[in-house]
């Protein structure tokens, strides 16, 4: 049985959608894409019909993945289990997935290099633990491997967090900021021998500074 599409109308709030009305009566919304090549008085089967709204979801889908997207770089992992979660079909998810990878839109091995590099960057951490971070989104272990060949080392990593963290403690109390900069170095994966000598060097260089301070204090109170 046919039925005839009576009118096409935008929706209210979503001027990328259209409502649909069959023989003077709304029967479904699609997307603009899905239904770029409808017009009033065609006919629809219910084939047709079916077809077309399940190309609607696999493209409400996609919309819902590119916006995910738009806030930041994710994993094949990542945007699937985020489409899981709106209850998606599997067939749809897959479709989905097949659909970023040739828009060159998700990139597992993209995505840890980047991922690597603003870690390394911006907030050090030891490269045990971005290998973690990165097998929880999903990313192969080969890619991983393949990432954290480029990365800085841990004790390279390990001095430039110290370095930014120790700019938030009371170097005057040796005790505590050594107890305070161990433990934060602790938490981003470090292990004990690469805390150990990482924090000597820091503490010896600040020692260092101080002194040259107080020697350029008391050359000026000469004069």
């Amino acid at each position: 049985m046919e039925r005839q599409i009576t009118a096409i109308h935008v929706q209210k709030h979503d001027p990328n959608r259209l409502n649909i009305e069959l023989d003077g009566e709304f029967a479904f919304g699609l997307s603009r894409l899905v239904a770029a090549w409808l017009k009033v008085g065609d006919l629809l089967d219910e084939d047709r019909i079916n077809t077309l709204i399940t190309s609607d979801s696999s493209e409400v889908a996609y919309q819902k993945a590119t916006r995910l997207l738009d806030y930041r770089p994710r994993t094949e992992k990542e945007i699937r289990q985020r489409l899981t979660q709106k209850e998606f079909s599997t067939l749809e998810i897959d479709q989905v997935v097949l659909r970023l990878k040739r828009a060159n839109l998700v990139q597992d091995e993209k995505f840890a290099k980047m991922w690597i590099e603003n870690r390394n960057d911006f907030h050090p951490r030891s490269q045990r633990l971005m290998r973690y971070e990165l097998r929880i989104k999903g990313v192969a272990e080969q890619t991983i491997e393949s990432a954290l060949a480029d990365s800085a080392d841990d004790l390279d990593l390990a001095t430039r967090a110290a370095a930014q963290y120790a700019r938030k403690l009371n170097f005057q109390d040796r005790v505590l900021f050594r107890k305070k900069l161990s433990a934060y170095l602790a938490r981003r994966g470090f292990s004990y021998g690469t805390i150990s000598p990482v924090i000597r060097d820091l503490i010896c260089a600040l020692e260092q500074d101080q002194s040259t301070k107080l020697e350029n204090e008391d050359d000026n109170g000469k004069y």
